[in-house]
């Protein structure tokens, strides 16, 4: 099953080379280049990246939620079960987000609407795509806030977001999301803002209702650590393209691009014996460039400890190196890593 024409027999959503780009006073740059990677059927996949490197512009992307304008989609496919959203309608395309895809967005105090109980939202989620009475949806939204653990859920269905913690906002979130079954949830940065007790309940929770519902899961997150936990597959960019793309246990035992390396590397540590203290955080030197000052040839090369004259001269394409593993990078040896920390 390690073969990409295996893999494309139970493809839920296949992005093929997405470019999304933005118009603004400094020139037109691009949030996402060239970027293709694909999601399974009860798969979990996590899309990580340093802010600003193109990760929740390729989410809403795939929902046709870029701000038009200044933003605009200007290539490539995004097939869903082999359908293009990129060709729907505005009609088709609102059918399909709630329904076929939902989103979990950053921030739910801002994603709420906080003039409207939580009851009311998750039942206008659902009263959007099925016909159904209000005494029916209400059941189900109980019955929803139950499922991802919130407590009183009969009353609290009448409560407005601001009386809400932010680990039950979120959960709240949550349950709008799944209010119409979607065959793939997007959750971007779904623990940011929140303690690491409520991380945990919030990752689990997430683990658990896609085992039972049987849903594909893409994440959006900067946290390796989000990733360990839940990912099967994890897909890596750096200013808008994807430089490495694998198997999570792959990826963190042997990364071979320098970015994801780094990425690693700056990861906090547990000292290995209880009298230590931990070890020193490493960084990645320099600053990701802005969407108007990407380097010609490969956009890590200036902050990269491995370069190879080739690439300063030419983006090399995202190639496979193993059966499970791919990456964009001339010089992917990590041995010549090491020897340049």
């Amino acid at each position: 099953m390690n073969t990409r024409t295996e893999t494309l027999t139970d493809t839920l959503l296949e992005i093929r080379h997405l470019r999304t780009e933005f118009a603004t006073i400094e020139g037109r740059g691009l949030a996402v280049d060239d970027v293709s990677f694909y999601v399974k059927r009860g798969e979990t996949v996590a899309v990580v990246g340093e802010s600003g490197c193109g990760k929740t512009v390729t989410a809403l992307s795939i929902l046709r939620l870029i701000p038009k304008p200044p933003g605009m989609i200007t290539g490539g496919e995004i097939l869903l079960e082999k359908r293009d959203l990129l060709k729907l309608s505005r009609q088709e395309i609102g059918a399909v987000r709630g329904k076929d895809i939902a989103m979990i967005f950053q921030e739910p105090m801002t994603s709420l609407n906080p003039v409207f109980t939580i009851g009311d939202q998750i039942v206008e989620s659902i009263r959007t795509h099925e016909s159904a009475s209000r005494k029916t949806t209400r059941a189900r939204a109980i019955d929803l806030l139950e499922r991802v653990g919130i407590p009183d859920a009969q009353r609290l269905i009448d409560a407005y977001p601001h009386r809400l913690s932010g680990g039950m906002r979120q959960r709240a979130m949550i349950a709008m999301a799944l209010s119409c079954r979607p065959k793939l949830l997007i959750a971007d940065e779904p623990t940011t803002a929140l303690d690491v007790t409520v991380q945990a309940q919030i990752l689990e929770l997430l683990n658990e209702l896609q085992r039972n519902l049987d849903m594909a899961l893409l994440i959006i997150t900067h946290n390796l650590g989000v990733v360990a936990q839940v990912a099967k597959r994890v897909v890596v960019m750096y200013a808008g393209c994807k430089v490495e793309e694998g198997i999570t246990e792959d990826i963190f035992r042997r990364p071979r691009h320098p970015y994801t390396r780094g990425l690693l590397g700056s990861m906090p540590r547990p000292p290995h014996n209880s009298g230590e203290r931990p070890g020193k955080l490493r960084e990645i030197p320099g600053m990701v460039p802005t969407l108007f000052q990407i380097p010609q040839g490969c956009p890590f090369r200036a902050r990269c400890p491995v370069t190879v004259p080739k690439c300063a001269e030419e983006r090399p394409g995202c190639e496979p190196v193993s059966a499970t593993q791919s990456v964009s990078c001339w010089n992917p040896d990590p041995s010549a890593f090491e020897a340049n920390r």
